[in-house]
C-alpha cells in the first residue's frame, strides 16, 4: 500500500475568473491536471496541494569492488517493446549499460560503443537504425537500432555546459533538450527543440533564478544549518550565498509541460589558498584541484514548474520543494544531495522517478584507511499518477467550474481520492443550465468512470458545455474523456 507524503503547504483558490467567454480544447484521452489555471473559469473553497513522491531507496548502488564511487544518470530507463526489457546508461562506471525486467533489479551488460543516459526511444521513427536517440552534452547526437550500438550524427551540437536533460513529446513529435547556460544569478537553463532529430532550433535562455529565489533560498540555507537532522554543507559563508539553477528536466505530461528545476543553494565559497583543504579527508588528486581552483559547497532542492510552450514557465507551490534531501540517520543515499529526475515512467497508476542521490560531499571523501567512500547511487521515488498537485475540499463543499469546451466523448473519467468524502459532477450548457448530474463518487479512484443519475454525456457529445465539480473531504487530481 502506498502512503502519500503531503507537504502541508496549501493555499485557498477562491473565485478565480479566467477568460470566461473563450472555449478551450479537451482532447480525447488527454488528462486535464490542475497545476495551473488553464481551463478553469471559477473555483470556490478549494485548496491546491503539492504532493512529493515517496522515496523507495537506491535501486543501483556503486560497487566499490569494481572501483565505482559515484554512479549517476541524467536520463530515465527506456522500455524496449521488442525485447521486453528496460535499458539504461549510467556514468561514473566502467559498466555503464544496464538492463532490467522490472525497473528495480539491474544487470550490467556488454556493449561495443559508448552511449548516453539522456536517451529516448522514438516510436514514430520509420528507420529501425534510428529507433533510439540520445544527446551527449555539448558534443552532439547519437542514434541506435538497439540502444547498445551507437552512431554519432554529423550535425552541430547544442552548446552548453556540464548539465542537461532530454525528453520526447510523442503527441507533438518534439524532441526537447535542456542545457545549462548563464543567467542573471549564475547557472540557468536554455532549451533546444527538434521535430526530426536533425534540424534543431535553439530557443536560448528560458528559465533562471530571480531575486525572490535569493530571498527564499537564503532563508532555506539558514534553516538547513539550524536543523541538526539534515546534512550541513562543509562551508557556511553568508557573504557568498547564492541561488541558481543547476539542471532542469522538461517533459510533456498529458495536457501540459512540466519542469523539475534543480535549485542549487550555494552556502559558501573558499579561495585556492584556503588552509582548511589540508584538513579535509580528500584524495591527493582532488587536493591539487582545490589548491588550483578553490571550492564551493551547497545543497539542492527540486521544485515544480509548468508551461504551455516550453518558454514561459510558471513557478508552483510558492517554490516549496517537490523533492529534497532525506534526514540523517535513516540510511538514505540522498542525505547530502539529489539530482532532478528527467521525467517519470508511467507504471499503471504510479509515476516512477529515477534520480541521482548523494550521501557525501562529492565522490572524494575517504575513510580512515584512505579508501574512497562510494557517494552517488541511483534512487527511485514513486508518485500517484497525475499526483503532482490536487484540488482539495474539507467539510465545506468546494466547487470547480471549467471553461466551456466541446464535449468530445460519452465517457468521463476522474482521478480522485474521496475515501473520506465524495465528489459530484454536473454538465452545464452555455446558459449554465444542468444537463446531467453524476452519481455520488466515493473511494480512492485513480481512473474512476463517472456514471449518471440524471442525463448523460451521450446527448451533449459534440456540443459546447462545461463541468462543475463539487467536492467534500476529497482531493481531485485530474479528469479526462474516453
Amino acid at each position: 500500500m502506498t502512503i502519500w507524503i503531503i507537504i502541508p503547504l496549501t493555499f485557498c483558490w477562491i473565485n478565480i475568473l479566467v477568460a470566461a467567454n473563450v472555449n478551450f480544447e479537451v482532447p480525447l484521452g488527454q488528462r486535464q491536471l490542475f497545476l495551473d489555471d488553464f481551463g478553469i473559469q471559477e473555483t470556490d473553497d478549494l485548496q491546491r496541494t503539492l504532493h512529493p513522491p515517496q522515496k523507495q531507496g537506491a535501486v543501483i548502488r556503486p560497487d566499490k569492488f569494481k572501483g565505482e564511487e559515484a554512479v549517476q544518470i541524467r536520463g530515465v530507463p527506456t522500455w524496449d517493446p521488442e525485447k521486453n526489457i528496460y535499458k539504461l546508461w549510467l556514468s561514473g562506471t566502467q559498466a555503464p549499460y544496464r538492463e532490467s525486467l522490472d525497473g528495480l533489479h539491474w544487470t550490467a551488460m556488454p556493449h561495443s560503443t559508448s552511449g548516453s543516459s539522456m536517451m529516448v526511444r522514438d516510436p514514430n521513427e520509420r528507420d529501425p537504425n534510428r529507433r533510439f536517440k540520445a544527446v551527449v552534452l555539448s558534443s552532439g547526437f547519437l542514434v541506435s537500432p538497439d540502444a547498445i550500438n551507437w552512431t554519432k550524427l554529423d550535425i552541430p551540437a547544442i552548446p552548453g555546459s556540464d548539465e542537461g536533460n532530454f525528453s520526447y513529446d510523442p503527441k507533438e513529435g518534439l524532441f526537447i533538450h535542456s542545457y545549462k547556460c548563464g543567467g542573471p544569478h549564475g547557472r540557468s537553463v536554455g532549451v533546444a527543440t527538434s521535430t526530426d532529430f536533425q534540424e534543431w532550433t535553439n530557443h536560448g535562455l528560458v528559465f533562471h533564478a530571480d531575486d525572490e529565489d535569493q530571498i527564499i533560498g537564503k532563508q532555506r540555507i539558514q534553516a538547513r544549518f539550524a536543523d541538526p537532522h539534515f546534512h550541513h554543507p562543509i562551508y557556511d559563508i553568508p557573504a557568498t550565498y547564492n541561488i541558481d539553477v543547476y539542471n532542469m528536466a522538461m517533459f510533456r505530461y498529458e495536457s501540459l509541460y512540466i519542469g523539475l528545476p534543480q535549485i542549487y543553494h550555494k552556502t559558501g565559497q573558499v579561495p585556492p589558498n584556503w588552509p582548511g583543504f589540508d584538513e579535509l579527508p580528500i584524495s591527493d588528486e582532488m587536493l591539487v584541484h582545490y589548491h588550483r581552483d578553490g571550492d564551493w559547497a551547497g545543497f539542492h532542492d527540486v521544485q515544480l514548474t509548468c508551461s504551455r510552450d516550453l518558454k514561459n514557465w510558471q513557478r508552483l507551490a510558492n517554490r516549496e520543494p517537490f523533492m529534497t534531501a532525506s534526514p540523517l540517520g535513516g540510511g538514505a543515499w540522498d542525505e547530502c544531495s539529489l539530482g532532478a529526475p528527467s521525467y517519470p515512467l508511467v507504471r499503471g497508476n504510479e509515476l516512477w522517478f529515477y534520480y541521482t542521490s548523494a550521501r557525501y560531499y562529492g565522490p572524494v571523501l575517504m575513510d580512515q584507511s584512505g579508501r574512497h567512500l562510494p557517494s552517488n547511487a541511483i534512487s527511485l521515488s514513486i508518485l500517484r499518477r497525475d499526483g503532482f498537485m490536487s484540488l482539495d475540499a474539507g467539510e465545506s463543499a468546494g466547487t470547480l467550474l471549467t471553461r466551456r469546451f466541446t464535449v468530445p466523448a460519452e465517457k468521463l473519467k476522474v482521478n480522485v481520492d474521496a475515501r473520506q468524502g465524495e465528489l459530484e459532477i454536473e454538465v452545464l450548457d452555455k446558459q449554465g443550465n444542468t444537463l446531467a448530474t453524476s452519481d455520488v463518487i466515493q473511494g480512492d479512484l485513480p481512473a474512476g468512470q463517472v456514471s449518471w443519475k440524471q442525463g448523460d454525456l451521450a446527448n451533449t457529445q459534440g456540443k459546447a458545455g462545461s463541468l462543475r465539480f463539487t467536492l467534500r473531504n476529497a482531493r481531485l487530481y485530474s479528469y479526462w474523456f474516453e
